[in-house]
């Protein structure tokens, strides 16, 4: 298990920008599925992830 997760951070180390733009896109998903009741909350749920991926938010927030 040890590998996979140390995989996945050097992926996300790699790929930083594709991984931001990924979870803006799971959050907006989020926010459609709940009709935008809980906005506010995936926004920082979303920028706290993108904090800890690579090398931190790179997407411009909306």
């Amino acid at each position: 298990m040890g590998d996979f997760l140390n995989k996945a951070k050097s992926f996300a180390d790699q790929h930083d920008e594709q991984v931001d733009q990924g979870l803006e896109k799971a959050g907006d998903q989020i926010d459609e599925r709940t009709g935008n009741k809980y906005s506010e909350q995936v926004d920082r749920g979303v920028d706290e992830a993108q904090k800890r991926t690579g090398e931190g938010d790179t997407v411009p927030r909306s």
